[in-house]
C-alpha cells in the first residue's frame, strides 16, 4: 500500500461519486471512474475533472495499479422498491464484472470496497451476500461487512447500507469493527419534525424521528420521489429541496446541478441523489484504512454456519465465517435536528397527493402518532383553499 495520504482508488458503478468524494476527504486520489448513466457522468465530469470515466464495466479489460476499487453495484434488483430479482438480475449481476477484473492477484487491488442495500441480506435467504462471500473465497479474499446506519454520520438520514471490505492481503476486520457507539435514538416526544414517504401509507410509512427515511431512486409508484417531511412546530408538510437532499448524503448543495434545473432534470436529480452513497459513510472507511491506530475490540465472533441467516456484521475466508455482535452505529457524529439542518424552502406537499395518502393510511391497519393524521387533514385543507397550489415534484 502507498504512504498515508496517497492511497489511490478506481469508482465503478460510480453514480454521483459518493465514495469518491468521500475517500477524496480521507486522504484518496481517484484514478478511473466508470458510469454508464449519461447524467451521472455530467456530475463527475465536473466534481472530478482529473479522472478520466469509462462508460462501461463490462468493456474494462484491466484495471490500472490502484490501493482500493470502490463500488456501489447495481441494487434494482435486491432493493424492495426495485424488481428483488436477486443477485442474478441483469443489473445487480454485473457485480460479477468485478470479480473478473480481480481474478490476478499481481494486478488487482489492495483493497475491494462494496456498497449495496441492506435488503440484500434477506431476499432470497440472503442468496446475494452468499454469492458475493463465496466468490471472494474462491478468489483468496478474507471479507468483512458491517450494515450501518447513515445517521452515525452527522446527518439527519434513516439509511442502512451493507458496507463490504475484502482484501488477500489485509485484515478488514479492524477497519469496520473497530468502533461501536451504539444506536443514539431521538426521543419522540422531543422531536420537531417527522419525515415519512407520502407514496405510501398502506402497509409501510417509512416513519423517521427527526430524520428522513432513506432517500431513494425509486418508490412504489416507480418514480423517484421525495420523501415528506411533517413539522410539529407550524403543522406544515412538505418536500424538502433537492440542495438539502444532497446534503443529507453529505455532498454540498448543488453537487447534481450540472444535470440542470428544469422540471424533468430535478427529478433526474433526485433519482441519483437516491442511488448515491452517503459520503460521510466512505470517508469513515478511508480514514480508517489511513490509520494507524490499533482497537481495543475483540476481532473475534461467533461461528456462522453456512445456510444461516446473515447477521448485521460478518467475516469470513476460505477458512470458515464469523458473526460479529456490533451495532449499525460505528460513528459517534450526532445529526443535528431535522429543522435545524434544513436550509432551503421545501415545497408544499400538494392536495393530491395529500389526499391519497390519507385515503390509503385509513383503508390500512397502521397506527399513527397522535395529532400525525389531523395534521395532514389541516394541511389538505390549507392546499385545496390555496390559489397557487405547488404540485409536489413529478406528480
Amino acid at each position: 500500500m502507498s504512504s498515508p495520504g496517497t492511497l489511490s482508488s478506481i469508482g465503478l458503478f460510480a453514480g454521483i461519486g459518493g465514495i469518491e468524494y468521500g475517500l477524496e476527504k480521507a486522504g484518496f486520489a481517484t484514478r478511473l471512474l466508470c458510469e454508464i448513466d449519461g447524467s451521472a457522468q455530467s456530475v463527475l465530469r465536473q466534481r472530478f475533472p482529473e479522472a478520466p470515466i469509462e462508460a462501461d464495466v463490462r468493456t474494462l479489460k484491466a484495471l490500472p495499479r490502484v490501493d482500493l476499487l470502490a463500488a456501489g453495484f447495481p441494487c434494482q434488483d435486491l432493493s424492495q422498491a426495485g424488481r428483488t430479482a436477486g443477485i442474478g438480475g441483469t443489473q445487480s449481476g454485473l457485480v460479477d464484472e468485478i470479480f473478473r477484473l480481480v481474478t490476478k492477484p499481481k494486478s488487482s487491488p489492495s483493497w475491494l470496497l462494496l456498497e449495496n442495500v441492506s435488503f440484500m441480506l434477506r431476499l432470497g435467504r440472503g442468496a446475494a451476500m452468499e454469492h458475493l462471500a463465496t466468490r471472494l473465497e474462491e478468489l483468496g479474499f478474507t471479507w468483512a461487512y458491517r450494515v450501518v446506519d447513515s445517521r452515525a454520520f452527522g446527518v439527519p438520514q434513516r439509511r442502512q447500507r451493507v458496507i463490504l471490505l475484502a482484501s488477500r492481503t489485509e485484515d478488514p476486520r479492524p477497519v469496520l469493527f473497530g468502533e461501536d457507539i451504539g444506536e443514539q435514538a431521538r426521543d419522540p416526544d422531543h422531536a420537531s419534525a417527522f419525515g415519512f414517504y407520502w407514496t405510501e401509507g398502506r402497509g409501510g410509512l417509512g416513519w423517521a424521528v427527526d430524520a428522513v427515511p432513506t432517500l431513494k431512486g425509486g418508490s412504489t409508484i416507480g418514480i423517484a420521489s421525495p420523501p415528506a417531511i411533517w413539522r410539529v412546530t407550524d403543522g406544515m408538510v412538505f418536500t424538502p429541496d433537492i440542495r438539502d437532499a444532497e446534503r443529507m448524503q453529505g455532498f454540498p448543495a448543488d453537487w447534481t446541478a450540472a444535470v440542470g434545473s428544469d422540471r424533468r432534470a430535478l427529478g433526474k436529480r433526485w433519482k441519483l441523489v437516491g442511488n448515491a452513497v452517503t459520503t460521510s459513510v466512505a470517508e469513515w472507511v478511508g480514514r480508517a484504512l489511513l490509520s494507524t491506530v490499533t482497537s481495543g475490540r475483540s476481532m473475534n465472533g461467533q461461528v456462522l454456519a453456512r445456510g444461516s441467516s446473515w447477521p448485521v456484521a460478518a467475516w469470513g475466508n476460505a477458512k470458515g465465517r464469523q458473526a460479529m455482535d456490533v451495532s449499525m452505529f460505528p460513528s459517534g457524529l450526532v445529526h443535528p435536528s431535522l429543522s435545524e439542518f434544513l436550509q432551503h424552502e421545501g415545497a408544499p406537499l400538494s392536495a393530491r397527493a395529500t389526499t391519497g395518502f390519507l385515503q390509503r393510511a385509513r383503508a390500512g391497519s397502521l397506527r399513527f402518532r397522535p395529532g400525525f393524521l389531523e395534521a395532514l387533514d389541516a394541511h389538505r385543507s390549507y392546499m385545496l383553499s390555496s390559489t397557487d397550489e405547488q404540485q409536489p415534484l413529478l406528480l
